[in-house]
């Protein structure tokens, strides 16, 4: 039990010496950078969607940073292939022969920020799909592997329409959470405006020894993955699920009139997943209530595919999460 007690301990050292080094540089979103964390941890990948000028992409460098990891950026626009992703087959000269060797796309790095991910094509949009699900890309007929940890970051702009195109329900389920960027406060504000508009800029020192720096990560996922789901936690999520989903005997009357698609096993995955590093984050080793409740909104609103009816009528994915959490009962 001590050993646990420690190691409990040891995973809300690191995670919490993350969030103050990127909180150095990122001001306020402090929610926003806790959920990014949970969902790094978890083993998961994050959508981020905001106006512009927010930090988005400032807060991924920050977090790579903090964590010692191999960071690159991939710009999306829509004239990006997918090769320019994964990477490709090109000749090279050997000693007396000439052969096809795998040059490596930016997809390659322990942290991957895909911004503006709507602005390319479905057909590069789907090259990330087998990178995110099986941590792997294919090309030519050729696995390769990616190195643990991988994390991908993607970003969107809510507000242009023109020359974007919508993610498909396929990949929107690939990311554990989505969440939403709010602008500043006028005093957060302020403090922005003190941080960039100086001569000073703070530099971001990683909180793990690089030697050390891949190994925590995967020995605090691994921690991540044996915190104890109680039955009827289980059975909770499972009601969460089905009550947010159309056609099931359990869904709630807005949920069939609003909804084409509910969230299904991913987005039970997601959930448990949240609530077991929000209980790790509270010191313990088993989920309660709360932790499942707390990442709701961010695990499950874009995998409530939304109909023509929500849309006309201004209804948020969010709304009807809501309002199905207070139907589902706690026992």
């Amino acid at each position: 039990m001590a050993l646990v007690e420690e190691r409990i301990q040891g995973f809300n050292h690191v995670f919490h010496s993350i969030e103050d080094e990127v909180a150095q540089v990122i001001v306020g979103q402090r929610d926003i950078v806790r959920k990014v964390l949970s969902s790094f941890f978890a083993g998961g990948h994050v959508l981020l969607e905001g106006a512009p000028g927010l930090g988005k992409t400032l807060l991924v460098k920050t977090f790579s940073g903090a964590l010692g990891l191999n960071f690159k950026r991939i710009q999306f626009t829509p004239d990006l292939m997918p090769s320019d992703i994964v990477g490709t087959q090109i000749l090279s000269e050997g000693v007396g022969e000439r052969h096809f060797a795998f040059k490596p796309g930016p997809v390659f790095a322990n942290i991957v920020l895909a911004d503006e991910i709507n602005r390319a094509t479905p057909k590069t949009q789907s090259a990330l799909l087998e990178a995110m699900e099986e941590q792997q890309v294919s090309v030519f007929g050729e696995t390769h592997l990616l190195e643990s940890p991988f994390f991908v970051l993607a970003t969107q702009n809510p507000i242009e329409i023109e020359g974007t195109y919508p993610l498909p329900e396929a990949q929107l389920d690939r990311f554990l959470f989505k969440l939403l960027v709010r602008p500043p406060t006028a005093l957060e504000l302020m403090q922005i405006l003190a941080r960039t508009t100086t001569e000073s800029r703070y530099e971001v020192k990683p909180i793990l020894p690089p030697e050390r720096a891949r190994a925590t990560v995967e020995e605090m996922k691994a921690l991540v993955r044996q915190v104890v789901l109680a039955p009827p936690l289980a059975s909770y999520i499972a009601q969460i699920i089905a009550a947010a989903t159309p056609g099931d005997e359990h869904a709630k009357a807005e949920v069939t009139q609003y909804l084409r698609y509910g969230p299904g096993p991913r987005g039970a995955q997601a959930l448990t997943l949240g609530a077991k590093v929000n209980a790790l984050l509270d010191k313990r080793g088993n989920v309660s209530f709360e932790d499942v409740t707390d990442v709701v909104l961010p695990a499950l609103r874009h995998r409530c595919l939304l109909n023509f009816q929500a849309e006309a009528e201004n209804v948020s994915a969010d709304h009807i999460l809501q309002n199905v959490l207070k139907t589902v009962p706690q026992r």
